[in-house]
């Protein structure tokens, strides 16, 4: 039986609806995930959820321990992630408070571990990413917005940043040159580490300002609060159609 998770991003550190029944809090040979993990029914469906910044919000992106929150829910009997990420917007069709469901994604982060496959392996594993978010995953989410009439943009490439600092205009200029429509922090090593594990995964992208120098606006926390508090609902709502189609 397929074992549902949420991981929660920036906005969405815990999920309104769910009828918590358990909290795990596991370790894993990587060490701790960012927080306890939620064990709930959401819609009469079980559902894991774990924030990724912790609870409260006080992990940055680059610091987050990707391998253990991926690892400690492959223990848990997960197969199945939506990963909730907040974004900024590059090209025309991406404006805030818009969900975008990405079907490509360009790596720019350094430094972060990215595999499980490292030391004392029997051979080297190399993981297919060409699509890098689960295509049958992504398709459900697609149709859970048009069953509930959200204006989801049911593609794009997302332009993964080292953060915590956003990026400056000239960054987001060279992203648009090589074809991103969003930009964040968190999908990766997020994607690929589930890809090693093999579990199904995809992202729901909420998008809280235009990317540096797409405006005259400076980009302010209260800016990125405000669009969260707008778009998160739809979120929720994207989500209970998704699960209620289990």
């Amino acid at each position: 039986m397929t074992r549902h998770a949420i991981i929660g991003g920036s906005g969405l550190t815990e999920l309104d609806g769910l009828e918590i029944i358990d909290e795990i809090n596991p370790d894993t040979i990587w060490g701790k995930p960012s927080a306890a993990i939620t064990v709930g029914k959401f819609n009469n469906i079980e559902i894991l959820f774990l924030p990724r910044h912790g609870k409260p919000h006080t992990i940055s992106p680059h610091k987050i321990n990707y391998r253990a929150n991926i690892q400690a829910l492959k223990d848990a009997g997960v197969s199945e992630i939506i990963a909730v990420n907040a974004v900024g917007g590059i090209t025309d069709d991406m404006t805030p408070c818009r969900i975008v469901i990405p079907d490509q994604l360009i790596d720019y982060t350094h430094g972060r571990i990215d595999t499980f496959y490292e030391g004392n392996l029997e051979e080297v594993i190399h993981i297919d990413f060409t699509s890098p978010y689960t295509e049958s995953l992504r398709q459900q989410l697609i149709d859970a917005a048009k069953k509930c009439n959200i204006d989801a943009y049911p593609s794009g490439t997302y332009a993964v940043t080292q953060g915590p600092r956003l990026e400056t205009a000239a960054e987001i200029i060279k992203y648009e040159r090589d074809g991103c429509d969003i930009v964040g922090m968190t999908s990766m090593p997020e994607a690929s580490l589930a890809r090693e594990l093999d579990m199904e995964y995809a992202c729901c992208s909420l998008v809280v300002n235009w990317a540096a120098g797409k405006t005259d606006e400076i980009i302010t926390m209260e800016i990125i609060e405000n669009n969260l508090k707008e778009g998160i609902g739809k979120i929720h709502e994207l989500i209970s159609t998704l699960l209620n189609n289990k």
